[in-house]
């Protein structure tokens, strides 16, 4: 049987439902008309460090967030598929905390549009790591299963094991600013045995949701060190107090 009549058979007995409420949908692991609508995808004029979205209309100057403008990034640019609120909200926990790898196909798409003004030739991308206790209780890594799917979507190299949480931290949850980066201080490094990949190359970091920045700002300053190039972030979701 052709591909494309399999795929149809499998259609036919298996309709594409939409990741959120679960309706039947046209394509594959996309979202209904009512969901795309009331998903808070960011668009237009963005923080280019952060990739919040900001007022105003895009233009040729990068912009930045008063956040990023207080608080330098260690990175160089920065975007975000989604603001961290209502349905998107909702898809970062589902796949976080409910086994939802179903988000991730779709999710993939996103990221790589939003990607798109970050990546150079041969950026080579790379999950936010888990230490291996956390790894072990939830088992698995999301921030690994976004990069794979984004390589897949972007045909850009990746490697999921090229950073290592070297120290376990307790949750950030409630913790302010300071108190996220010094509880993160030191805790990511390159893993020793992938830093010839890294030196003279630029590097994605990619995460599922930005906070603070503090995990990624450990990540990005670890990728430095090592000698990449160049070091940009990428979230599924981006957390907005005036969104």
């Amino acid at each position: 049987m052709h591909r494309a009549a399999f795929q149809t058979a499998v259609r036919l007995i298996y309709p594409s439902r939409c990741t959120l409420c679960g309706v039947t949908v046209d394509s594959d692991f996309g979202l209904c008309g009512p969901c795309w609508r009331d998903t808070p995808f960011i668009s237009g004029l963005v923080c280019d460090a952060c990739g919040v979205p900001l007022p105003g209309e895009a233009g040729a100057q990068a912009e930045f967030c008063d956040e990023c403008l207080t608080h330098a990034r260690p990175w160089s640019r920065g975007r975000a598929a989604l603001l961290y609120q209502e349905n998107g909200r909702r898809l970062v926990l589902a796949l976080k905390h409910g086994d939802r790898h179903d988000v991730i196909r779709p999710a993939a798409k996103w990221l790589a549009r939003a990607a798109a003004p970050l990546l150079q030739p041969d950026t080579l991308l790379a999950p936010v790591p888990l230490h291996w206790t956390r790894m072990l209780r939830r088992r698995y890594n999301q921030s690994a299963l976004l990069v794979q799917a984004l390589a897949r979507e972007t045909g850009q190299p990746h490697c999921l094991d090229l950073l290592h949480r070297s120290k376990r931290t307790q949750s950030l949850n409630g913790l302010d600013r300071a108190a996220r980066h010094a509880m993160l201080s030191d805790a990511i490094r390159v893993n020793p045995a992938r830093r010839t990949l890294i030196v003279d190359r630029p590097v994605l970091i990619v995460d599922d949701v930005m906070t603070s920045g503090a995990t990624l700002s450990a990540a990005a300053q670890a990728a430095f060190a090592a000698g990449a190039q160049d070091v940009c972030i990428l979230t599924l979701a981006r957390v907005a107090k005036d969104a």
